[in-house]
């Protein structure tokens, strides 16, 4: 069932009582998912308000690739990517803006062009970024990942993966929300962070314990489009994981996901339709 949150982000109030849907925008040249196919500012911009137009409720906009093994972007060249589209795009979309970084000088540029919410895939572990997102109004996203892009995926181990990234966001959660911070609750995402620093066996335990992430009184972002999990349970390489892609996110949103972050967005769209009518509440 779908627990209703309220989610502040910059000009924003989203009412988080059906699975919002985040497109995915990546102004790289490495995407894993598209291989640079929209790595120019005009391109970007155009793709974006084609997911709005699809149904796209949120916009995250990327300027480094954070597939394994990826290598790391300059602060120079991922601002020289991001600003532009942030900028051409804040001035035309009818949705919430989200930048993907990790960088703090990144976050504090990308919000003075018109970002909404700040999707980190550190939890804001780099130092000032904090700072950075306490002393503004947009919401964010804090994710668990275990190791970096570089090496994730190299041996990640837990004794009890649900736990342990059910303990981190927690700590993480405190750390924003305590005292000398003090952000509002209601501008906190949370994101398991399928297949960063996971197996496939983590991952899927991650699936299979959704719900009980719940217990963090947070709404819940899970981002399994086109993830190598789902090739792997499924077979078929990034292009070709729209279907097993489509009943992640159907899983997803059944145990509580209040975000989904996908690149298919009408696809996802038309099928949450259908559970929804069907269960008459998701």
């Amino acid at each position: 069932m779908q627990t209703q949150y309220q989610f502040n982000c910059g000009k924003y109030q989203l009412n988080l009582n059906r699975p919002h849907l985040m497109g995915i925008v990546n102004v790289t040249p490495d995407s894993f998912s598209d291989g640079g196919k929209y790595s120019s500012t005009d391109l970007a911009v155009a793709h974006g308000l084609e997911l709005i137009a699809e149904g796209a409720d949120i916009l995250d906009i990327g300027g480094e690739s954070t597939r394994p093994g990826a290598p790391p972007v300059s602060l120079d060249e991922e601002l020289r990517r991001v600003i532009p589209v942030i900028e051409a795009l804040s001035a035309v979309s009818t949705v919430p803006l989200s930048i993907d970084t990790y960088k703090p000088e990144v976050m504090r540029s990308a919000i003075a062009a018109g970002i909404d919410i700040v999707n980190d895939v550190r939890a804001l572990q780099e130092n000032g970024a904090l700072d950075v997102v306490a002393n503004s109004h947009v919401g964010v996203c804090l994710m668990h990942m275990q190791g970096i892009p570089q090496t994730m995926q190299l041996n990640p181990s837990y004794v009890n993966v649900v736990e342990e990234v059910k303990q981190f966001l927690h700590a993480r959660l405190t750390v924003l929300t305590g005292r000398g911070r003090g952000v509002a609750r209601e501008r906190i995402v949370l994101d398991p962070g399928f297949g960063f620093g996971k197996t496939t066996a983590h991952n899927i335990a991650l699936i299979q314990a959704l719900d009980t992430l719940n217990d963090l009184g947070q709404p819940l972002l899970v981002g399994l489009s086109r993830k190598s999990v789902l090739g792997k349970i499924a077979g078929g390489d990034e292009q070709q994981r729209l279907y097993s892609g489509l009943a992640a996110s159907v899983i997803s949103a059944m145990k509580g996901a209040s975000i989904l972050r996908v690149h298919d967005v009408k696809a996802t769209r038309d099928a949450l339709k259908v559970v929804e009518v069907v269960l008459n509440s998701i």
